[in-house]
């Protein structure tokens, strides 16, 4: 799967995939609640997942997997997050950690590890140790936030080791998760279900076509791009895709209650009998579908700069910006639903609450982080200096 070639992709194929995604839906909301309360995707939510085909996302097209573009990709995940946010992002960093690292392995190591196209990934991007041995590297370290770790197949880890030359390099190591530990880390508000566990190995053997290192950049660091500029707005747009998801299904919460909730203390007998709820309703219910419709617009100019060797790092920090928008128009909209529905909706039982848990932790994850994203547009736009983080 490309992620940003649209060209293979018929219209047929790509409103097929959306479907089985919708098709997915009940199931995942059905068991939203208990994927919150065991921080791992429910079992009937990880199997129709499965069924629908949605873990071949990101698995390379010559092992069967899924060949979906960007946009494709958003339309997906949006409708996953409609019914619970946890289920799409582990999807989500599923399919970007194969479709980014796949590349960087021989066909012998993917021919293991593409089994079966539906397989499974995760990722811990706060480098590791790695020690050069016979045949390979020894691993060791602690790689927290690991998204699906406890469902995954295989981890892959950003490892650094120091050469015989004094020089630090730094690489990824792709390891079986059956060779790991996991420590139940993830406790916290919101995105519960994705079971973003800390994953550990203690001197873990990676045979040597298991293990790659990154090219440098033009910077002579490591380019974690891998030649490819646009891929940290690509990624910023995947993982913006589940919150997108979560405004939408706060958005049906309150939308199918317009008609029926009374607000309290006063003579009206629904929420919509209110010109003042009107307004408010109305205004919620434009941020979150315009931003949805930002953000597919977003990912379609992404996949036609693909991969972006022609795009300034002012565009590019342009575009983080607008994923950044997008979001912060998201978090205002949720937020009125919330005024809207009232104190109620922070009952436990009441989905609302948790649409909103979800968005807000979401979007402090670090490919969004709003303060150094604006941080580095206005180093870039004023000429105060170059950026201080990745793109």
């Amino acid at each position: 799967m490309t992620m940003t070639e649209a060209a293979g992709n018929t219209r047929e194929a790509t409103e097929a995939l959306v479907a089985k995604a919708r098709a997915a839906v009940p199931v995942l909301a059905a068991h939203a609640d208990a994927t919150d309360q065991q921080g791992r995707l429910a079992p009937e939510s990880l199997e129709a997942l499965r069924e629908a085909g949605l873990f071949e996302l990101g698995t390379p097209v010559e092992f069967g997997g899924a060949d979906v573009d960007l946009v494709t990709l958003v339309r997906v995940l949006s409708e996953l997050g409609r019914a619970c946010p946890s289920s799409a992002w582990v999807v989500s960093i599923s399919t970007g950690t194969k479709a980014h690292f796949s590349r960087g392995f021989p066909e012998k190591v993917l021919a293991e590890v593409y089994s079966h196209p539906d397989v499974r990934w995760c990722g811990g991007s706060t480098p590791g140790q790695a020690v050069t041995v016979p045949d390979g590297v020894r691993v060791t370290g602690r790689w927290a936030y690991a998204s699906g770790a406890e469902d995954a197949h295989w981890a892959f880890m950003a490892v650094a080791s120091v050469g015989d030359d004094g020089v630090p390099h730094v690489g990824g190591a792709l390891v079986p998760m059956s060779e790991l530990a996991i420590e139940r880390t993830w406790r916290v508000a919101g995105l519960q279900g994705t079971g973003s566990h800390t994953v550990v190995a203690d001197g873990v053997f990676v045979p040597a076509e298991r293990f790659f290192e990154f090219p440098l950049g033009p910077d002579g660091g490591p380019d974690f791009l891998m030649g490819r500029p646009l891929e940290v707005v690509l990624q910023a747009v995947s993982v913006t895709a589940p919150l997108a998801g979560a405004a939408l299904g706060a958005l049906d919460v309150v939308k199918a209650v317009i008609q029926t909730r009374k607000p309290p203390m006063t003579q009206y007998n629904s929420l919509a009998e209110s010109a003042s709820a009107r307004h408010v309703f109305a205004e919620a219910e434009h941020m979150v579908t315009s931003g949805y419709d930002r953000l597919i617009s977003l990912a379609g100019r992404i996949v036609e700069q693909w991969p972006g060797d022609d795009v300034t790092v002012v565009q590019r920090s342009s575009l983080r910006m607008e994923v950044v928008s997008i979001l912060q128009q998201f978090l205002r909209a949720v937020d009125l639903l919330l005024d809207l529905h009232g104190s109620s909706a922070f009952a436990l039982d009441n989905p609302l609450q948790r649409f909103w848990r979800d968005l807000n932790v979401g979007a402090r994850h670090a490919q969004l982080s709003t303060y150094l994203t604006t941080e580095n547009y206005g180093l870039l736009v004023t000429g105060a200096g170059g950026p201080v983080q990745v793109g």
